[in-house]
């Protein structure tokens, strides 16, 4: 019998870098000469909502960036929002590669994401092609590591807790796992989870 019935991973931190996290708004902030202090101010309730895909992202952007007139537009800010995704280094794609290819498990994503930005992360990576669950906080419209994210994981999966493994960067994030009954791993590079999944005999 193996081990687990369902493996989820978070995206952002495990399988690439950020999407929109304090060092990749910095990044953009910079590069369109933007005050960090007062974006940071305005950043955190829409940010929220969006992430919750309770606004939309031109709402979001109206909120943070654009509430007075830019010489840049939408589009281009989005466009380099979207280029601070890259495949993490000493990240977990190769393994989520080989625990597909194995046809042994039920893979999904566990992740918060505002839908725009899931959707092209997704699409670029081809992350389609791995996960056939994606609870991602924009479909769900909760956040790890709120308690009710990951029951509602559960409930969709059809599955006990106790037969999912959940891999997520985030103390926190693994932690509100942990408090549902699932086995949690913290992701600290590639080789320190494949001796973990080794052990729990996923590998």
């Amino acid at each position: 019998m193996l081990p687990f019935d369902v493996i989820l991973f978070d995206v952002g931190g495990v399988l690439l870098t950020n999407g929109w996290d304090h060092r990749e708004r910095g990044v953009v902030l910079d590069e369109f000469g933007l005050d960090k202090a007062e974006f940071e101010a305005r950043h955190p309730a829409p940010y929220d909502e969006w992430e919750r895909d309770a606004i939309p992202m031109n709402a979001y952007l109206d909120a943070t960036v654009f509430y007075k007139p830019r010489k840049f537009t939408r589009e281009k800010f989005f466009a380099a929002m979207c280029a601070q995704s890259k495949e993490l280094p000493d990240g977990a794609l190769g393994i989520l590669g080989e625990l597909s290819a194995s046809d042994k498990w039920v893979l999904g994503a566990l992740n918060n994401e505002a839908r725009e930005t899931n959707e092209y992360r997704f699409e670029k990576f081809g992350l389609h092609a791995y996960f056939e669950f994606a609870f991602s906080s924009c479909y769900l419209g909760l956040r790890k590591p709120e308690p009710a994210i990951y029951r509602r994981a559960l409930e969709l999966l059809a599955t006990p807790a106790e037969r999912v493994l959940f891999i997520d960067d985030r103390e926190e994030n693994v932690a509100g796992a942990r408090n549902v009954g699932m086995k949690a791993i913290r992701f600290a590079g590639a080789e320190a989870l494949r001796g973990e999944l080794k052990e729990l005999g996923v590998l």
